[in-house]
Formats: C-alpha cells, sequence, structure tokens
C-alpha cells in the first residue's frame, strides 16, 4: 500500500510525516529528493535561470532560486521541467525497494509519476495565519515574500479534494495541523487513520 502524504506551504505535512515514521511506516520526503535533483541538474539550471544562482563553491543558491520562481508560474514551470523527471526517477526507485506500506511525502504530490498509484491521501491543512507565522519563524522570509507563496498555490486544497469524484484515484484523508495545542488530537486521528486502513501485521 502506497500512501501520500501532501500540504500547502508550511501546513505543517512534515510534522505528520514524522508521526507516521514514529509509528513504523517507511516515509521518504520528496522534497529533499528534490534537492539532490536540483544539484545533479544545476547546469541546466544556472543556463536557464542565470549564473548568479551559483554559489562560490560551485553549488546551487536553492533560496535565491525560490525567490525567482515562486509568484510565477511561468519560471515555476520551467525549473520543474528540470527538476521532476529525476525526481521521479528516485521516487519509483525507493518504492521498488519497500517490503511494506509506505508514505511518499511531496509538497507537488499531484505531479509525482506515482499519483496514479496511491491507495489513499492525507492532505494536510491548516488556519492561514498558522501558515504565515510558521512561514515567518521557520524561512524569515518578508511579509510580500510569504504572500507570493501563498497566491502560487491558491487552487492547492481544490486540486485534490476534486478528486474524491472519481474512482481512479486514491481516497483522501484530510487532517487539519493546528500546531502544538492540537498535538494529542492529531495523534489520535492520525492512529486512527492508520488502524482502518493497515493490516494488523503493519500497524498495532
Amino acid at each position: 500500500m502506497i500512501i501520500g502524504l501532501t500540504g500547502a506551504y508550511c501546513a505543517g505535512k512534515n510534522h505528520i510525516a514524522a508521526l507516521l515514521e514514529a509509528r513504523g511506516l517507511p516515509v521518504l520526503d520528496v522534497d529533499k529528493l528534490g534537492y539532490q535533483a536540483l544539484e545533479s541538474e544545476k547546469d541546466a539550471i544556472f543556463t536557464l535561470f542565470g549564473s548568479e544562482l551559483k554559489r562560490d563553491d560551485g553549488s546551487l543558491d536553492r533560496r535565491l532560486l525560490g525567490k525567482l520562481v515562486f509568484g510565477s508560474a511561468e519560471e515555476l514551470a520551467k525549473l520543474e521541467a528540470i527538476v521532476h523527471p529525476a525526481a521521479n526517477r528516485l521516487t519509483e526507485e525507493w518504492i521498488g525497494k519497500q517490503n511494506k506500506s509506505c508514505v511518499i511525502n511531496a509538497a507537488l504530490l499531484h505531479r509525482s509519476s506515482i499519483f496514479s498509484k496511491l491507495d489513499y491521501i492525507i492532505l494536510v491543512t491548516a488556519p492561514v495565519i498558522t501558515r504565515f507565522f510558521r512561514a515567518k519563524r521557520r524561512d524569515k522570509l518578508s511579509f510580500g515574500e510569504i504572500i507570493k507563496r501563498f497566491k502560487s498555490q491558491k487552487d492547492f486544497y481544490n486540486q485534490y479534494l476534486s478528486i474524491n469524484s472519481s474512482p481512479v484515484y486514491a481516497e483522501i484523508y484530510r487532517i487539519e495541523n493546528p500546531g502544538l495545542k492540537g498535538g494529542r488530537k492529531l495523534e489520535r486521528r492520525i492512529d486512527t487513520f492508520l488502524k482502518q486502513i493497515l493490516p494488523d501485521k503493519e500497524y498495532d
């Protein structure tokens, strides 16, 4: 069984991923694979977006790249065309090595090559104000930069919720992650979900 995990910017999906991993499920962080893919394709990125993205040690300045592409659908699409094929290949290889149910944690889950193979999708949500302060604390972005990222994902949840009407795709399980105050309730919801879908031998 393959479970997809996703959420909008700063909704807290990585916290959910850690809770799932603590319960014995192998979790692949596709976003980290994306970093590997970015680095492996950095020469193509320098050519397309400019050599100012190259640090003194020759590595890619991901933060500067993010400022260039977020808020511009055209620029983001150009970057994804470079990075996604490499990330998809690494994802498929990882899944092939698993011998039990596993989780694919990805911000752009719907664009992954394994999307049609998912059995369930955990969709992590959070109030906008909570996401805003998480972004300020974690990424230290300006107000304008955060708003750009939010706007770039304005249809994020609808694109997943709309697939419930089609039997071709995975079943959606929505979890709100309000932060520390909702910790115990959040864990109970995850436990309930896993007990419902996983074989007894994989979850006790």
